[in-house]
């Protein structure tokens, strides 16, 4: 597959999982980018984050409009979100990539269990 097809074919599903389920974007982008791209679990990750920010600035007009954005919740939360990445990035530069890895897969495995059960 051509390296453009790729890159449309993860931004299609990445922006698909934000825009329908409000999450997930991230989830899709890491894992293909470290597939299909042969990126760097940390880049993939780092990567990520900026991948999916116009994604959510979409999805949150679009929520909007229908009613389902509530703003006191996003201004509650929003400063323990941004000490939370902020914390998060450090991290990331300091963690091994297989930690990572398991870190990631522990993280997707406990929210398929709480989707589905």
């Amino acid at each position: 597959m051509k390296k453009y097809l790729k890159f449309a074919v993860i931004g299609i599903t990445a922006g698909l999982c934000n825009g329908l389920f409000g999450s997930g974007g991230g989830t899709v982008a890491v894992p293909c980018m470290e597939k299909f791209l042969g990126i760097k679990k940390t880049k993939a990750h780092a990567s990520a984050i900026a991948i999916i920010l116009p994604l959510t600035v979409i999805s949150i007009f679009f929520y909007t409009k229908r009613g389902f954005f509530n703003f006191p919740l996003v201004w509650q939360t929003s400063l323990g979100g941004v000490f939370g990445g902020l914390i998060g990035a450090w991290v990331l530069k300091k963690i091994k990539p297989y930690i990572l890895a398991r870190i990631f897969g522990v993280f997707l495995i406990i929210a398929a269990v709480r989707m589905v059960f």
